[in-house]
């Protein structure tokens, strides 16, 4: 490798930076792997990490990123040789210790996962961190009886990242996709996803109507990564013995529910933590998402593609809810 490559750095130095810079291995935290960088992706937590109150990055200057694909350049520990195809997601990682927005990285042993065979490292990153929760999202339901013969299954924020991601996935194995977003002009992008429905999010939540504990029931199951009131509102519609799978806050963190909908109806409220979710769970789920849970043409979630020089008004854009499905960030 050589001596010298490129990363994005944030930094806190009056005034706040985003910028790409040189760095050299010296430079990176410790770690057993090295790893030639091939992708990375735009994820909501990255945009965060890119203000300066966003209330991800624990210490500066650093390089953010909460996940990426590539090649092992070199190990301390022999289940990973060079040359062996690998990704990183969760745990520390872009958070308290650099992340994928650079051309080298090195991580923990224990925090990479050998990339499964029926994936390549760019479809690896069209998934990312988004597409990974969302494929805990549609495990964590069927864990708990969600099936494609049960009923229709809502997902929210449909045309961002991990509703994206769980519309196609959910689609591939054979389910009633309703797909809820603020934005309808994306109907043609989210039924190309596999979308059977898709609805306005004021018919999922309407701020301005009276919301009731309990209402119709309108979905077996939900995949949430948007939280907040329109939460509170999906609870009440879930059929008798239905679950939701919450992983996002960007609606907010609060939510106005009663226990009606868990009392009454013994509906499921499924908490997502793709973050330190356990390594077996974890190599099980992206398994899955190399074999049953592969749509067919995973190109369909890309929105675009970025190099590093182009990363900061992606990250911008994603803040802005600017963004449709994946934003891939090539390294190499």
């Amino acid at each position: 490798m050589s001596s010298s490559f490129q990363a994005l750095f944030v930094d806190n130095t009056e005034p706040f930076s985003v910028a790409v810079k040189p760095v050299s291995l010296d430079d990176l935290p410790a770690g057993e792997v090295v790893i030639k960088v091939a992708y990375s992706s735009v994820n909501y937590k990255d945009g965060l990490a890119s203000i300066p109150d966003g209330n991800i990055v624990k210490s500066y200057p650093f390089v953010p990123g909460i996940d990426l694909s590539g090649v092992v350049e070199s190990s301390e520990d022999e289940r990973f040789k060079p040359g062996q195809p690998v990704l990183v997601t969760g745990y520390g990682f872009g958070v308290s210790h650099f992340g994928g927005y650079s051309e080298y990285a090195r991580v923990p042993a224990d925090w990479v996962v050998p990339l499964p065979d029926g994936l390549s490292l760019r479809e690896a990153m069209i998934y990312g961190t988004a597409g990974f929760t969302a494929a805990m999202s549609i495990q964590a339901l069927e864990d708990n009886g969600v099936s494609p013969d049960q009923g229709k299954v809502l997902v929210t924020g449909a045309a961002g990242g991990v509703g994206g991601a769980a519309v196609a996935m959910l689609a591939a194995r054979g389910y009633h996709v309703v797909a809820g977003t603020g934005r309808t002009s994306e109907s043609d992008y989210l039924k190309g996803l596999g979308a059977a429905e898709v609805i306005s999010r004021s018919e999922i939540y309407d701020p301005e109507a009276k919301q009731r504990p309990l209402d119709k029931q309108l979905w077996q199951a939900a995949v949430d990564p948007v939280g907040g009131n329109q939460l509170a509102a999906i609870l009440s519609k879930i059929a008798y013995r239905g679950s939701v799978a919450v992983s996002g806050l960007t609606g907010g963190t609060k939510v106005p529910a009663t226990v009606l909908p868990f009392i009454l109806r013994g509906v499921n409220l499924l908490g997502i933590d793709s973050v330190f979710c356990p390594a077996e769970l974890r190599l099980k789920v992206w398994d899955r998402m190399a074999n049953d849970l592969k749509p067919a043409d995973l190109e369909t979630l890309v929105g675009r593609e970025v190099t590093l020089a182009e990363l900061p008004l992606a990250l911008t854009d994603i803040l802005k809810s600017n963004t449709r499905g994946r934003v891939l960030v090539k390294l190499s």
